[in-house]
């Protein structure tokens, strides 16, 4: 690319200022309709943005031309963000503290190949920074970052536990929401983006090339790479956000209602307006270079809903048809968190045919069921692949027990109540309801009934998770027991708190999870449908009929393959607490 493109309808003027140390100079830029053109600096060469235009953010007008402004298309800066009054504050210069684009050389280009992924397979979702930074056989120069993922001390986990393609949570360049700094917190999770394509320098100091050469390893060991966006809103947040790209550049990026006003489905303070055909373009543009210059196999999009709000939700949107005919993008793994929080947000089972989804249902059914709160009648539902969300057939479901949000697995048995203190908002922060259960004893406990307790319902959910129909998903340290002490909502605990503790794994579970996953993949669980391919029995043998699937006294069923050439079997067991194979049916 030999032409820098700047799309700004409403500015005045724009700049482009190189930066050689603390020398800037300003070189201005060309209208072209919308857009603004400049000679592309240099590899290797450092640049930002400035506006000219007016300032009225009560018409949603941020131009300054104090605020340097970072390229919406950058792919590789010099530092991350960091959040500082003085982006919000109108003629301060921010220069000295905004992240200088640092033009990339030409990148290499993967070649075309399929998804190493195919639904139904093992999904682990990784805090790449958690994952790694108290790993004691990864040296500490790759400790926090996606090059630890290609350590082979990670590659044998991956592959011990059968792990079919990790999710990478955020690893493009974000910014800490403000209230942190003053709590001395910093976000740990990366859902707070600026621009689309940009990696963080504390993830991925190496920028590109760190990323496809993870990637390549992770191929060579047979594991897929799916990464997590989030293209419903950026870290410029509410009207008394900083100003750091679009809300400098091209404000109109983010949706609104007609008296001006910024519409808030996120809850993060914008939203991206999918029906700006530049926003879809943007985005598509961030897709193609992944798959483009990393192999990525596929993508997770976070509160995906957004995508196809206009503003309402629109199960036929532009975009779905777009990556659909877009032939970089059109057999990647595609996978919603069908949901947001604005109006008709919550949209499980009406993305498109091709896309798998969270299914927030199972996570929460399984949990009332070995809590006691629902009968054999709705888990069987669940396990089947939940047809009456997604229809019959090979079932779109992500099936999970717990996420990056939410308590882990062993909180969810260890925890009634969420315990965010540490977040710093008097605990009212995350979800109040989680259908957890403490089992004697609220937190870390010594009584060894508690632990026995505890320990037999993880390997019963975590048994019932594996013999779903769908995809599975498991959020990295849930196989060994992982807790973060009851916080529910631990995006700013950059420490202990969401660091996985290596040196502290239930072994055991470890290798019970180890043997779940072998036997899925030996009986080909994942796109079974149950209820045509074999058949369900109560526990004494006899056939299921309504009354037993509706009777609350039933606790427990077992499901039997149906062609004697290939048996397998599994049974669940709420009154025994047990869920998994059955080695004589």
């Amino acid at each position: 690319m030999t032409q820098l493109r700047v799309r700004s309808p409403r500015a005045q003027a724009l700049w482009l200022c190189l930066f050689d140390g603390d020398t800037e100079i300003r070189l201005p830029m060309a209208r072209d309709g919308d857009d603004w053109l400049a000679q592309m600096p240099p590899p290797g060469a450092r640049y930002g943005l400035r506006a000219e235009g007016e300032w009225a953010p009560e018409c949603g007008l941020w131009f300054d031309p104090a605020k340097l402004l970072v390229d919406p298309r950058a792919v590789e800066l010099d530092q991350p963000f960091t959040f500082d009054p003085r982006l919000s504050a109108f003629g301060i210069d921010t220069a000295g503290i905004v992240p200088k684009v640092v033009t990339p050389g030409l990148l290499s280009e993967v070649p075309l190949r399929a998804p190493l992924f195919t639904p139904g397979g093992l999904i682990y979702e990784v805090n790449v920074r958690g994952l790694t930074m108290l790993h004691p056989e990864i040296p500490e120069t790759l400790r926090g970052t996606v090059a630890a993922l290609a350590h082979p001390a990670m590659l044998a986990h991956f592959r011990k536990i059968g792990v079919d393609a990790i999710e990478l949570m955020p690893i493009v360049a974000w910014i800490d929401e403000r209230h942190l700094p003053s709590l001395g917190l910093r976000n740990a999770w990366g859902y707070n983006p600026v621009t689309l394509m940009a990696l963080d320098h504390r993830l991925c100091p190496g920028g590109v090339a760190e990323l496809r050469e993870a990637v390549a390893a992770l191929h060579a060991a047979g594991i897929a790479v799916l990464l997590d966006l989030v293209f419903n809103h950026t870290g410029e947040s509410d009207v008394l956000g900083p100003v750091l790209s679009f809300r400098g550049l091209d404000n109109e990026v983010y949706a609104a209602a007609p008296d001006g006003q910024l519409i808030n489905d996120t809850g993060c303070g914008n939203t991206l307006d999918f029906g700006n055909a530049a926003v879809r373009e943007l985005v598509l543009e961030a897709l193609r270079h992944f798959v483009r210059h990393c192999g990525i196999d596929g993508f997770r999009f976070d509160l995906a809903t957004v995508m196809a709000r206009s503003p309402g939700f629109d199960a036929q949107a532009p975009i779905f048809a777009e990556i659909a005919a877009d032939p970089w993008l059109a057999d990647r793994v595609l996978i919603a968190e069908p949901w947001d929080i604005g109006p008709g947000g919550y949209q499980v089972g009406r993305f498109p045919a091709n896309w798998l989804e969270w299914n927030d249902r199972y996570r929460d059914d399984v949990r009332r069921f070995w809590r006691g709160d629902c009968g054999v009648g709705t888990l069987a539902t669940r396990m089947a692949g939940s047809a009456d969300l997604f229809g019959k057939g090979p079932s779109r479901s992500v099936n999970f027990l717990a996420a990056h949000d939410g308590f882990t697995l062993a909180d969810t048995l260890a925890f009634e109540h969420r315990h965010n203190h540490a977040n710093g908002e008097g605990n009212r922060d995350g979800h109040g309801e989680n259908f957890s259960w403490n089992n004697g004893a609220e937190g870390a406990s010594d009584d060894p009934a508690v632990l026995t307790r505890r320990s037999a319902f993880a390997r019963a959910m975590l048994g019932t998770l594996f013999a779903s129909t769908g995809t599975v998903m498991l959020t990295a340290g849930d196989e060994f027991g992982r807790s973060q002490r009851g916080n529910n909502n631990a995006y700013a605990q950059d420490n202990a708190i969401t660091w996985i503790d290596w040196t502290a794994r239930d072994m055991a579970l470890e290798d019970h999870v180890a043997m779940l996953s072998r036997w899925r993949r030996q009986r080909g669980a994942a796109n079974r449908q149950f209820p045509e391919d074999g058949l369900w029995q109560a526990m004494d043998g006899k056939a299921m009929d309504a009354w037993r699937w509706e009777n609350p006294a039933t606790t427990g069923f077992r499901w039997m393959e149906s062609q004697p050439s290939r048996p397998a079997a599994f049974a669940v067991d709420r009154a025994g607490l047990y869920a998994g194979p059955l080695e004589n049916p």
